[in-house]
Order: structure tokens, then sequence, then C-alpha cells
């Protein structure tokens, strides 16, 4: 990872995090997205439990940012939908697409963060439920808690917990196969169920977006929505405003802002009539387009035919120096579900995906290996990872 990267104290690897849990209990299934445990809630052997969570991370310092610049409230609908999002797309991986509750947490400087703030991120967690309720994935709210923590949060963090209780012949456990295909679905564009175009961006990669792009000026004005302990050269070092004019959004902040999208809809009727076909389905978030291989072993993902980049990368490429090898670590690139299946419904997948009005396509293949690798084509020649 890149100097700068680092500086800023983020790291999409988490090799440390990941060392600290290595000899943890895996669950019920050993390699699956989200861990799952035995039926706790009901003692059913023939049920399990799926407790997750996630949060929208530093997009909102961002959203303070954007929301004193431009006096937007209706910014922080879309970190709460960023906050349930990041939770739900994790449990669709392996299989759970409806009945979930969820609770909402919030950690506020009340010094900066008003009420009207918080009311802004409820309407947004029931806009994204009663959107999902219309699919037939139900959401209901448990309610949460908002502390006010102002000595450890500068302006606010919102995370959300969920759970959910499913039948254990419906979970899906990664065990992708030498001869699959990996279909992806489209991290942009405007889905038949979301009211604006899609930058892309999802959660991850926030801290790094913000900083390489935005200008030195919110250095000055907003000190924070940054650590005290980041050396000055990698806080806000680009150029742009947040209200500068781009193509895809209404300007940068929106492009940047944009909410994470959710696939629910999409997975719940793939896997209705795909489940013995799938062999693994993957959220491209934490780790970006490398994200497979907490989930491989001896084997090779090829990544051959990827989505063109979307604009909010290009940006950022364009805007820094950093390497296609890293923004494929710490971003999605233009596609953030990727579903690892037989090439017989690889056809069926992608019209699925196609009648919600998101892209979809092979975007590689699976090959064996004497040890597990991954390969992207990209504009810059051949990465492996």
């Amino acid at each position: 990872m890149s100097k700068r990267y680092l500086e800023r104290g983020v790291s999409s690897k988490k090799e440390d995090i990941h060392n600290a849990i290595k000899n943890h209990d895996k669950g019920l299934f050993k390699n699956s997205f989200c861990k799952i445990v035995p039926d706790i809630l009901s003692n059913d052997p023939e049920y399990c439990n799926i407790m997750h969570a996630d949060g929208a991370g530093t997009k909102s310092a961002l959203a303070y940012l954007y929301w004193k610049e431009t006096d937007d409230l209706s910014i922080w609908r879309g970190i709460a939908q960023d906050a349930l999002v990041m939770n739900i797309d994790d449990l669709i991986c392996v299989g759970v697409t409806n009945n979930i509750i969820m609770s909402s947490t919030i950690g506020r400087n009340k010094h900066l963060i008003p009420g009207e703030v918080i009311s802004e991120i409820i309407k947004g967690n029931l806009d994204v439920i009663n959107m999902l309720k219309k699919f037939d994935i139900n959401i209901t709210s448990a309610g949460g808690e908002t502390a006010d923590v102002g000595d450890i949060t500068k302006t606010m963090i919102v995370d959300s917990t969920v759970i959910a209780r499913e039948n254990r012949k419906n979970i899906i456990n990664c065990d992708i196969k030498d001869g699959d295909v990996i279909v992806g679905l489209s991290s942009t564009g405007k889905a038949s169920y979301e009211k604006e175009l899609n930058s892309g961006i999802g959660s991850n990669g926030l801290t790094s977006a913000r900083h390489d792009i935005l200008s030195e000026i919110y250095k000055r004005k907003y000190p924070e929505t940054f650590s005290d302990e980041t050396n000055p050269e990698f806080i806000y070092s680009g150029k742009r405003m947040v209200t500068d004019p781009c193509n895809t959004a209404i300007n940068i902040g929106k492009l940047l802002l944009s909410p994470t999208r959710t696939y629910a809809p999409i997975i719940k009727k793939i896997i209705s009539s795909n489940l013995n076909d799938i062999s693994g389905i993957i959220h491209c978030t934490g780790g970006g387009q490398t994200k497979v291989l907490h989930f491989i072993d001896k084997i090779r993902i090829v990544k051959d035919n990827l989505f063109e980049i979307p604009e909010i990368f290009q940006i950022i490429h364009n805007d820094t120096d950093t390497t296609l090898k890293e923004m494929y670590e710490v971003f999605n690139m233009g596609h953030r579900m990727e579903i690892y299946c037989k090439p017989r419904v690889a056809g069926d997948i992608i019209s699925i995906s196609k009648s919600f009005n998101v892209d979809a396509k092979i975007i590689g293949k699976v090959e064996k290996s004497v040890k597990k690798s991954l390969i992207i084509e990209s504009e810059e020649g051949i990465i492996e990872y």
C-alpha cells in the first residue's frame, strides 16, 4: 500500500485485525461470507443464526462537510442507507434475503450534530426498509442507541447491527471451484428501485477518496473532519470543491456521497432459482476486487472482462499517482457484487440483474492453481495479487 494511504490511518488489508481473529471459531460454515452460529434463538437444529455489524465508516465525515457547505440536510439519509446496506448485502452473500431485525447505533458530537440530523438518519433507515419491503424483503427496526460521545467522536459515526434466522439448507458457503465463471453486478447506473444515478462509490475507501481529490481549503475550514495525528501533507491534498460539477451527479460531493446500492432484490430472485449452481457470492467491500482471496485456496481467480472504470474512480486515479493495482485493492472499481457459478446459469443471472436495470456480465473465470492468486487485466496491463 502507498505511504499516503497508510499515513491516513487506514488499511484495505487490515492484516492486524485478521491476525487477531485468525484462531477464533469460524462458526457452522467455515468458509461463509458471514459467521453463522447454531440457532440460539429457537434451538432448532435445522436452523442457524446470523448476526452482523457494519457501518458507513468515514463517509459520515464527508456528509458533515457537504452539509455544512450546502445546507443539504437530506444528505444524511444516504449515510443511513450506507450503514444498513453494508450489513444487508453481506447477509445476502450467505443466502439471507428476508426477515431481518436491525438496530442502529449512532455516536455523535452533540456540539456539532443537532437532533435534526438524527431525524434524517432515522428517515433514511425507513426509506430503505420501505423500499425493500416492496420486494418481500422484510426488515424490522428494533430501535438502537444514540450516544453523545464528543470526547471520542469529532462529528458522527453511523453503524447498524442486523440479525436473522435461516434454514441451514439455504445457506451459501463459499466453495469456489475450477470451471466456475464470475458474474459481476455493476455498481453504477440507476437501478429500477433507486431514485437517482449511482456513482458506484459504496462505503469503502472514502478516507482516501475525499482527501485525495478535495481541496486543502477544507483542511482549514473543517479540522473536525480528520485526525490530528495525520500528516498534514495527506489531508485534503486535492484540488476540487464538493460543489464542482461532474458528469454523473449534481456535483463532486454528491458523486462521493452516492448512497451504497443494495443488491438484495436482485440476489433474492437469483438464488430462488439458481441456488444449487452458485459456488459463492462475494461482496467486494473491504479489499475491493481482492476480497475473494479470503475465501479460496489453490485456486486462481482471473478477472479479464471488468466493467469500464466509473467516473469517480477515474477522477481519483487521474488526480493522484495511485496505481490501478492499489485502487483495485481499495475500491470496487465498477462492480460491488460478484457471483461464482456454473457457466450454464450465468445467462439467467445476467438477465435477472438487467431486469432491475443493473448491468451484469461475465467478468472472469476460476482456474486450478498450486496456490491462491488473483489476476486482473487492467488498462495498465496484467495485475497479480
